[in-house]
């Protein structure tokens, strides 16, 4: 599967007869070098200016049976090939110190490329130069944008198409082939030119891996072997939708009897203020101790076991950051669990108008600690899942335990929360029965979160980030090896003008029928927005969108079987299952729902009428029954409540469509 082929001064590395390295003294596959990085933080925000002092190709070669050195001078890099479990794996050394590295990967002009991470803006990769640090993902994302303008000038909060939560050295090609650069360095993946990808990384990445196969539904299984695949998702989130409401027991409960009564099916309350709450100028925010408030949920662990017997599960909220001065802080602190400044005091990360505590996810103390705190003050109360939220935050400047730069474990941060969370999980036997979300990853989220979402978008009508932008989100992850994820309904980041209207809201409710679980969202500024609760026409509009949804459980049912077993996401792009389709490479915001529905969501203001693509095939419009062949570009009402869903024919689930449009119609 191997060949590495000497000619012409040319080293020529393929696998699997594709051609994956090409080096020349002409035109060198790495470089290596040095730069000095200054970098600007503000509240998770970071600006990046790098000062490269020197880029060296390493123009030499001499190949050693599969190991081959690259060098110049007295540097030498050695690259050792292999093949472990029918994947290509390359193993790098470098025999002086430099911080800066290149590596260029033989591209095709033809190529597509899909992942990164979490990308928003996005799917389709090639063109664009992605840098990839964990970060806020930004205020309207778009630099043209007035959102975008307003955040940069009053909070330095505006961000740009490629801030994300969720970075990733990873990648899937239409040459049906995934990469995977072996560092958490910061590192920008270049895919603009038309015969090779450059990566560059802060330091000297461990290696590579490539696997490769002939389809998509093949490549997924490989890849989610090696990154590791999440556990099946709880049932519950099958038989109705999450509110997200707050304000204490007995608001919570009353928001729960007005959904019933308006025979919205609810399957979990997500009460984020379950430890407190506090008002600040970005808008309600939450008070960041975890333990519970009795003042605003007396006898929870009770009510909880009420809920349960209503089929009614209970959810809430942590993060890594300890309110400053209070409880978990001066417990964390007085043992030495914290995070440090350079002056070796407990690091206070500004959260605007609050200061935390950062617990030191790498001292095994303050990590099992943490674990214990989950385990207590959420599983034990009965908690059947909750927001794991703000791993993206941790300090580039700050002293860790394992004396590891922090620069260098920034991107690393949220896989380590991430595994915090999932082995309180796992040691309490709760895998399967008790998940959490979460915003920032890194790989190994694969296998350590529960589930990913989408994070805070504007709630907006914006391409980069108000409602379409969280479908290139989920292809994105989805690709790389994260099956489930979500999006809040109706958005959440109310500011600089931008109020949630209830067309937004109605027509996030509908699109998220058709993903991993529905959950909604009161926002940053609750008050000032438009909330479900509010509006009767709206819950019967939930009524309708939850009815769907539980009609479809046999279905998703079987897409949850499939992500965790085989590591296909469920929401996916069309050339996963039409690959000849040269058309669905370039689609992002319509997607296919498991193999046998296509869904392409209303994220316009005002638009009744909709131009759809399917893929050759035999397509039933879910509302009307409409049989339509694909190959083409069909066109199809919208109205609220309607949005553009289709079906196989040959579906075996068509029973389960069939009953939907019969009801629903």
């Amino acid at each position: 599967m191997l060949k590495i082929i000497q000619e012409n001064k040319r080293i020529i590395v393929s696998f699997k007869n594709d051609i994956f390295l090409v080096h020349s003294e002409e035109e060198p596959a790495f470089y290596v070098g040095q730069g000095q990085e200054t970098i600007e933080s503000y509240r998770g925000n970071f600006k990046i200016d790098d000062y490269i002092s020197e880029r060296i190709p390493l123009r030499e070669t001499s190949v050693s049976g599969e190991n081959i050195t690259f060098s110049h001078e007295k540097i030498k890099l050695e690259l050792k090939l292999s093949i472990e479990q029918g994947r290509l794996v390359g193993q790098f050394k470098l025999n002086t110190m430099m911080n800066r590295f290149w590596f260029r990967l033989h591209a095709t002009h033809d190529e597509t490329i899909y992942g990164c991470g979490e990308q928003a803006s996005y799917f389709n990769m090639r063109g664009q130069y992605v840098p990839l640090i964990t970060t806020e993902s930004g205020v309207g994302r778009d630099p043209h944008s007035l959102t975008t303008f307003y955040a940069n000038k009053v909070d330095k909060a505006g961000g740009s198409f490629f801030t994300t939560y969720y970075p990733e050295t990873s990648f899937v090609s239409s040459r049906k082939y995934y990469f995977h650069l072996d560092t958490y360095a910061y590192s920008i993946f270049d895919f603009r030119h038309q015969t090779f990808h450059e990566f560059m990384s802060w330091e000297i990445p461990k290696g590579f891996i490539i696997t490769q196969k002939d389809h998509y539904v093949e490549l997924l299984p490989d890849v989610t072997e090696y990154t590791g695949r999440p556990p099946l998702l709880p049932e519950y989130l099958l038989d109705g939708m999450i509110l997200g409401v707050q304000g204490g027991l007995d608001q919570v409960l009353t928001y729960l009897q007005k959904a019933k009564d308006h025979n919205i099916k609810v399957s979990g309350l997500w009460c984020q203020d379950w430890a407190g709450y506090r008002y600040t100028t970005f808008g309600k925010r939450l008070y960041w101790n975890w333990k519970l408030n009795e003042n605003l949920y007396p006898n929870l662990p009770n009510v909880i076991k009420g809920l349960n017997q209503d089929h009614v599960q209970f959810l809430s909220y942590i993060c890594p950051f300890l309110l400053e001065n209070e409880s978990l802080f001066l417990e964390a602190e007085r043992q030495g669990f914290l995070v440090l400044n350079q002056k070796n005091e407990s690091y206070k990360e500004d959260f605007g108008e609050f200061y935390c505590g950062i617990v030191d996810l790498t001292n095994p103390q303050a990590y099992d600690w943490y674990k214990e705190v989950i385990k207590n003050n959420l599983i034990k109360l009965g908690i059947k899942g909750w927001m794991a939220d703000f791993g993206e935050y941790l300090p580039i400047d700050c002293k860790l335990h394992n004396g590891v730069d922090a620069l260098l474990m920034h991107n690393e941060w949220p896989v380590l929360w991430a595994k915090c969370n999932y082995e309180a999980v796992q040691e309490t036997n709760n895998l399967g029965k008790v998940f959490y979300f979460m915003r920032a990853g890194g790989f190994g989220s694969q296998r350590y979160a529960t589930s990913i979402w989408a994070g805070d978008q504007s709630v907006n009508w914006e391409t980069h980030d108000g409602i379409a932008s969280v479908i290139p989100a989920a292809l994105s992850v989805g690709m790389i090896g994260n099956p489930y994820t979500h999006s809040d309904i109706g958005g959440y980041t109310s500011l600089h003008g931008n109020i949630r209207t209830k067309e937004l809201f109605d027509r996030w409710c509908e699109m998220n029928v058709f993903t991993s679980y529905m959950r909604t969202h009161e926002g940053n500024r609750p008050k000032d927005n438009f909330q479900f609760y509010n509006d009767s026409d709206t819950m019967h509009h939930m009524a309708r969108m939850t009815g769907v949804r539980v009609m479809l459980k046999p279905y998703i049912k079987h897409l949850f079987h499939e992500a965790s077993l085989l590591g296909f996401p469920v929401q996916r792009p069309l050339f996963f299952h039409y690959e000849n389709d040269n058309q669905a490479y370039h689609l992002q915001y319509q997607y296919l729902f498991g193999k046998d529905m296509l869904v392409k969501p209303v994220v316009s203001e005002h638009q009744t009428t909709m131009n759809v693509y399917l893929p050759d095939d035999q397509w039933i419009h879910l509302w009307t029954g409409v049989e339509y062949t694909g190959g083409k570009e069909v066109t199809v009402d919208c109205p609220m409540g309607y949005p553009p869903v289709f079906y196989l024919k040959k579906s075996s689930f068509a029973y389960v469509f069939q009953n939907i449009t019969k009801t629903y119609a």
